[in-house]
């Protein structure tokens, strides 16, 4: 996909697919990263702290981009399916690379500040230190775990606000305009399933704290169930949702799939 969309113009001018692609490229290093990380704890269970410090950053930087990135592609759609003759002038190249820089930006303010807090509580022999690289366990001040918390109740806020004025706004439309517009009801019913895995990485925290309270005994197992539907499974459907059922992003990976650099047309004969 990110072949396809690198080797043809129409895609790289278009910001619906320079928003999917900054998905699929952000969710490809969150999965390596975690997946990475997961595999380290299980088989090292200890890791250095200053490392674990490095990855678990890029780790929440990726993870929380991801509702992000859903939530300005649901305004494009919107914008798209409800004012399209606005969207030439709204949606531009511009504005969506600006908006990947404010997704960057704020996922920075979501974990910098913990970093910080570290920094100014934990000794020197802290980050020379081993540790079961988990998020509670390096940034374990109780200023981290307030303002963690906090901060992903108000993202998770503002974007369920956007999805849902977004989206309802795309249903009212798609109810009784073109068949474009109707296109995108089937649209909206798979996203918010998406969208709704994608938000539990927002109570994943306190989704493992209760389950840990009901399951005490099997803690690698809540954990390894909890990764899996939180981290794994939303990105995995992220290119079926929005690569694979577009028909003009499939239109040109199916040509490269097929090892056509070109379309094919009929040959001429010059004998």
């Amino acid at each position: 996909m990110v072949h396809t969309f690198h080797r043809e113009e129409v895609l790289r001018e278009n910001p619906r697919y320079v928003l999917f692609i900054h998905l699929v490229l952000n969710d490809m290093i969150q999965l390596f990263i975690t997946i990475s990380l997961f595999i380290c704890t299980f088989v090292f269970l200890t890791i250095n702290v200053s490392v674990c410090c490095l990855l678990m950053t890029a780790a929440v930087f990726t993870t929380q981009n991801t509702p992000l990135n859903l939530a300005t592609m649901a305004v494009e759609c919107y914008v798209a399916v409800c004012l399209p003759l606005r969207y030439a002038t709204v949606c531009t190249l511009r504005r969506a690379h600006l908006a990947i820089g404010l997704m960057w930006a704020t996922s920075a303010l979501t974990v910098l500040p913990d970093l910080f807090i570290l920094l100014a509580t934990e000794p020197l022999s802290f980050f020379l230190s081993r540790v079961f690289c988990d998020r509670d366990r390096v940034f374990r001040s109780i200023y981290s775990v307030a303002k963690r918390d906090a901060t992903n109740i108000t993202l998770l806020v503002i974007v369920w606000l956007t999805l849902l004025y977004t989206y309802f706004s795309i249903l009212f439309v798609a109810r009784s305009a073109s068949k474009d517009a109707k296109k995108a009801h089937n649209t909206v019913l798979l996203h918010g399933f998406q969208v709704l895995l994608c938000m539990m990485v927002y109570v994943q925290p306190m989704m493992l704290n209760g389950l840990i309270q009901f399951f005490p005994g099997s803690f690698s197992g809540v954990q390894f169930t909890a990764f899996v539907l939180t981290q794994i499974l939303p990105r995995l459907v992220n290119p079926l949702l929005y690569g694979l059922r577009d028909k003009t992003f499939r239109r040109y990976l199916k040509k490269y799939i097929l090892g056509r650099s070109r379309p094919c047309g009929r040959m001429k004969s010059f004998s």
